[in-house]
């Protein structure tokens, strides 16, 4: 079995269920627009997110943004030891380094040091484009093997200080190097994998070479937490991860979302009704369904499988329960009234 690591209430690695991790966008040092962000994140399924700590300034706002946060945060380092320690001081639950790039053996140590005091989790983080010029030297360009190699290497200077609570990455964009460098690293390590694949892309794109790597990997059992990389929203990051995992069998679906295909009935934005009620149910328990309908025709009547949903019409909704119309509310109101009565489903269930 895999060694584990506990980030915040979160464990990574043993026996624990693959977890679903994500990195903020915004400025860290923005602290509302961090915490609102992480907010977002946290409702869509994430549970672990990361924040670049790329100055003092960064490492400042970490501490308040760990103060409000209800989420095991993780400080992304590089270069400069002094951030790291700075971030631990400000109550990171992890910190993701290259030991590679934060400089002397002795400031490496410097930064253990300081973890051990803290209880802090290392993610030893390496990618294609931070390899060491004696790897790319020897194996003449970038590959799994040096990939491999390098992530080994930083993990092993971590072990000869005595330091145990450590989970590996090692990322690159082309998706069967990505996959071959992380299988190389399981045959030959039982610390956690963090797994994806980097600079992945955009969602169109980012999406399928998501899929394909770490489904892959995860299929063979190779992975204990995840962040799908995709230019665009964070949140679309963890929706995505959180389907993933439903359709490989690693979660079960707690709330299913059927909606309509749209046709020329169709008087509101239904795609983005779909996806905001997608997204803002994410963290009930269910099972729960629910239709959101782009009109009459595909209302209660085809969708009365479903425990609750809504029927649009112009600028407006009717809710429906078990069939029933319940009431109408306009337009704007149609997501937070499904979660209303999704999450009071929720709570009846458990009685």
């Amino acid at each position: 079995m895999k060694k584990s690591v506990k980030v915040g209430n979160i464990t990574i690695g043993g026996d624990a269920a693959v977890s679903i991790q994500s990195m903020c966008n915004t400025k860290t040092a923005d602290v509302s627009g961090s915490l609102e962000q992480i907010r977002r994140l946290e409702e869509a399924g994430c549970e672990i997110v990361r924040l670049t700590v790329p100055d003092m300034e960064s490492a400042e706002a970490f501490h308040k943004i760990k103060q409000k946060a209800q989420i095991p945060l993780v400080a992304d380092i590089h270069f400069d030891y002094r951030l790291a320690i700075a971030a631990m001081d400000a109550g990171a639950d992890k910190i993701r380094i290259n030991p590679g790039n934060i400089g002397s053996r002795e400031k490496v140590q410097a930064v253990v040091e300081k973890a051990k005091a803290c209880h802090v989790p290392i993610r030893v983080g390496v990618n294609s484009g931070s390899l060491e010029r004696d790897i790319l030297e020897q194996y003449g360009r970038v590959t799994a093997q040096g990939l491999a190699e390098s992530a080994l290497r930083n993990v092993q200077l971590l072990e000869e200080f005595d330091f145990d609570d450590i989970v590996i990455s090692l990322k690159s964009s082309d998706v069967a190097m990505n996959y071959e460098a992380y299988k190389i690293v399981h045959e030959r390590s039982d610390r956690p994998l963090h797994i994806g694949v980097t600079e992945a892309g955009t969602p169109s794109m980012g999406k399928i070479k998501s899929a394909a790597g770490i489904g892959a990997l995860l299929l063979e059992g190779i992975g204990d937490t995840i962040r799908v990389s995709l230019t665009a929203d964070p949140v679309e990051e963890v929706i995505f991860a959180r389907l993933l995992l439903e359709a490989i069998g690693l979660r079960k679906s707690n709330v299913e979302i059927v909606s309509c295909p749209t046709c020329g009935r169709t008087e509101v934005d239904l795609e983005r009704i779909a996806e905001s009620v997608e997204r803002r149910v994410a963290d009930l328990q269910g099972p729960i369904k629910i239709a959101v309908m782009g009109c009459a025709v595909n209302g209660p009547g085809e969708a009365k499988g479903a425990d609750l949903g809504v029927a649009c019409g112009k600028g407006e909704g009717l809710i429906f329960v078990k069939g029933e119309v319940v009431k109408k509310v306009r337009e704007d109101e149609i997501t937070e009234e499904l979660y209303r009565l999704a999450k009071a489903m929720e709570e009846d269930g458990k009685d």
